[in-house]
């Protein structure tokens, strides 16, 4: 049903476009002179009906989900007495596995009518959703059309509301920041109320186990950090002394010595490394590089683990070359040619016009570039699972076995969680000092742009 509500949607805005066309055409026919052309009131019945239809349909797939829930949970109030967030969660998600038609054993009476109610309050919405979405694009059909005429200013209409679009767009890009680091700070405080800062800033073992039954005593858990920043550390440093480099080479090499014949055919293909999903990187980093690790390993007589931060590094480094690459050349082709032909006039090589004044000038966007690459290094998740292993080790050594901060997030969030244990509080604490890392290297990274920057006539 909501694939039926942006259709009619769609349809509505494509019907008022043509509509008040037709209409302003028809008055411009009659010899009456027009504040605006025909599109402009075409365009304004679009914009009329698709803009508020459309941030109608997406608060209610938003909140129907919500409100459905807290209905289905009013109904079976009785039966969630007692009961902790976890556990209210648990059944919750029962209950829609059992609506899914995914049913394990034989489910309660009382949780089978509760599936039933939920499956009618689902029905009930999409219909509703489809009704009420079709009576107001209706509604704005009507008034779009009400004010076709000579005088109406239908191009200053469609600008306000692309305008008041553009303002709603930025105001939600603020707000999702601000949501982002909210969440994150009110989930990471939770989390240090139940783990000691300390112990988690400075620990040097990372096991977050919690105990399932009141005897359990071997699983107390450990929450230290600091393994699986460093293997984040080891895995960004082994990509980026592959990829910066030969990035940089390869932009240098692009911009200033090849053939233009060559560059087109170059440059494209090295583009293609960017478009080429994670997981066949992992794939081949399993399957090619860390057989190949392992079998010089056997022959130089060293220990290597079957998965490593070497593997995983260097695929990621070979990954991240087009990011570095792409910045590069296009900061280099920014400078301004008058730069160039001078030092190439004052009798300096391509090379030392390259190095002395080319390259110094494109520092800006080259350091652009190179951030962006450990960003993404970071973030990395697909690579390091299949490459590097998913065990937290306190070592430095490329050739052994680490996991990576976005690995150990995913592992803790995998199925439904309830958020009320350290195990799972732990994901957001290391998401928080992710977000703080990545924000140090973006505070450094201005101060080089801003030491180095330069401004050419």
């Amino acid at each position: 049903m909501t694939l039926l509500a942006f259709v009619i949607l769609l349809a509505a805005a494509i019907f008022g476009y043509m509509l008040n066309l037709r209409a302003a055409r028809a008055i411009r026919a009659g010899g009456t002179r027009m504040h605006s052309l025909g599109g402009f009131h075409g365009g304004y019945a679009a914009l009329l009906v698709l803009v508020p239809a459309f941030v109608f349909v997406i608060l209610w797939l938003l909140f129907q989900g919500t409100i459905m829930e807290l209905m289905v949970k009013a109904s079976i109030a009785d039966r969630l007495d007692g009961l902790g967030t976890g556990e209210v969660q648990l059944v919750m998600a029962e209950i829609r596995s059992i609506v899914g038609g995914r049913i394990f054993g034989e489910p309660a009476q009382w949780k089978l009518d509760a599936a039933d109610y939920l499956t009618t309050l689902r029905t009930t919405a999409s219909w509703l959703l489809v009704a009420l979405t079709a009576g107001l694009c209706a509604a704005m059909l009507l008034i779009a059309r009400a004010r076709v005429s000579a005088t109406f200013r239908a191009r200053q209409g469609v600008e306000h509301i692309v305008f008041g679009l553009m303002i709603a767009c930025a105001v939600a890009a603020i707000f999702v920041t601000v949501g982002i680091v909210a969440s994150l700070l009110f989930e990471t405080i939770r989390f240090f109320q139940m783990v000691p800062p300390l112990d988690f800033l400075f620990g040097t073992t990372w096991e977050p186990q919690i105990p399932i039954r009141e005897d359990q005593i071997a699983a107390e858990g450990a929450f230290g950090w600091l393994p699986v920043f460093l293997g984040t550390l080891v895995i960004t440093t082994v990509a980026m002394f592959i990829a910066t480099p030969v990035g940089l080479l390869s932009a240098i090499y692009l911009n200033e010595f090849a053939t233009p014949r060559l560059r087109k055919v170059v440059k494209p293909l090295l583009e293609i490394l960017a478009g080429v999903p994670t997981v066949v990187y992992g794939f081949f980093a399993i399957l090619v590089i860390a057989p190949a690790i392992r079998n010089i390993g056997a022959d130089l007589g060293l220990p290597i683990a079957p998965n490593t931060a070497l593997a995983a590094g260097i695929v990621m480094g070979v990954m991240l070359i087009p990011f570095i690459s792409s910045f590069a050349d296009d900061a280099l082709s920014a400078v301004p040619r008058s730069l160039r032909d001078g030092s190439l006039a004052m009798g300096a090589t391509k090379a030392e016009t390259m190095l002395k004044v080319m390259f110094p000038a494109a520092i800006p966007g080259i350091v652009g570039g190179v951030l962006l690459a450990v960003s993404r290094a970071i973030g990395e998740t697909m690579i390091v699972v299949m490459a590097a292993g998913l065990i937290a080790k306190m070592t430095i050594n490329p050739l052994d076995s680490v996991t990576t901060v976005t690995v150990q997030i995913v592992t803790l969030l995998i199925g439904d969680t309830a958020f009320d244990s350290p195990k799972t509080l732990a994901a957001f604490a290391l998401g928080m000092m992710l977000f703080l890392v990545t924000l140090v290297i973006n505070i450094f990274a201005l101060r080089i742009v801003r030491k180095y920057r330069e401004i050419y006539d």
